[in-house]
């Protein structure tokens, strides 16, 4: 599909401040910001936290929601022509973004969500923003660990991962580092149900988990994921969920890994707002700049390991703890 014929379809407005940006004097326009991404229906982890970035900073903001059948550089090319302070491009989209951001030097766009290391060769008018989650999926594994203490019999955890990828072991790893350090010698087991959208196939395998022991099961495997933490409630052990905070899902829930998506665009917005867009500059959200953190956690944990748990976090946050990735 040509460029100049694209159907930009689900064009969706999102907020447009009534008065000055939040935090603002009134002396700045609101400015005007895109996020270009596949379904929104099932790309819940981005849509609405942009919506929310949005409302909040008082932004001119359009989600651009394309299907397979649109062409992704074609509608970055035609977005750079209409103006906007900034374009910023779904993770998935960075190949494409890099390309017509050669093409339209005089057009700030940013792609979030991708690790440093692989966009070392953007153009100088793209801005990268890393959500790191390493340090949040330590923080859960050492609070898995720690509740496996309390439990009769021999320590052990289960990861359900979607596919055996680096986004997916970018949250095992440091799980993993953090279970054991809170439970030496437990036994962390780890699967991969070969899906990101099928719950039957991460329920298998977090059966099997169960059936070898593990007291709690960690989700990381986006739509699939659903699956372990149905397992988690019917074996009456603790479940951790990813992306989005599960406690409403009941008291199985021992809480949630979060990459704070909002607050990365929030900041993007507030950076375009302000004309301060860092072109080519490469910025890192983990624990300290609340990129990422754990959502709530169950009332169930007693007040001593919560205790603990702040300080593992000071630890981390302070440089005294070395939290891995993958390799």
């Amino acid at each position: 599909m040509r460029g100049s014929r694209i159907a930009v379809g689900a064009l969706v407005a999102l907020a447009l401040a009534a008065a000055a940006p939040a935090g603002g004097t009134g002396a700045h326009e609101p400015p005007s910001v895109v996020l270009v991404t596949h379904d929104c229906a099932l790309r819940e982890f981005i849509c609405p936290p942009f919506a929310q970035a949005a409302h909040r900073t008082g932004t001119r903001a359009r989600i651009v929601s394309l299907d397979a059948r649109q062409d992704v550089a074609g509608t970055f090319a035609l977005l750079a022509k209409q103006g906007h302070d900034l374009v910023i491009g779904d993770p998935e989209m960075a190949s494409e973004l890099a390309h017509v951001a050669e093409r339209y030097p005089r057009t700030r766009f940013a792609t979030i969500d991708i690790p440093v290391a692989d966009a070392r060769d953007r153009p100088p008018n793209v801005a990268v923003v890393e959500i790191r989650p390493s340090e949040a999926a330590y923080l859960a594994g050492w609070l898995a660990g720690r509740m496996e203490r309390l439990r009769r019999g021999p320590d052990a955890v289960g990861v359900v991962g979607g596919f055996p990828i680096p986004p997916v072991d970018a949250f095992v790893v440091p799980f993993r580092a953090g279970a054991l350090r809170a439970a030496p010698g437990a036994r962390v087991a780890t699967g991969y149900a070969r899906s990101f959208t099928d719950p039957t196939a991460c329920a298998a395998v977090a059966e099997r988990e169960v059936a070898q022991g593990a007291g709690v099961l960690f989700d990381v495997a986006g739509g699939c994921g659903p699956g372990t933490l149905d397992v988690a409630r019917d074996a009456g052990v603790w479940a951790i969920g990813v992306d989005r905070d599960r406690a409403g899902l009941g008291p199985h829930i021992l809480t949630s890994v979060l990459k704070r998506y909002d607050r990365a665009f929030a900041m993007l917005m507030r950076q375009a707002r302000d004309d301060r867009v860092p072109p080519g500059r490469t910025i890192v959200l983990g624990l300290r700049r609340g990129g990422t953190e754990l959502g709530r956690i169950s009332p169930r944990v007693p007040p001593p390991v919560l205790r603990e748990l702040g300080a593992v976090r000071r630890s981390i946050v302070r440089g005294r703890i070395r939290v891995p990735g993958p390799s």
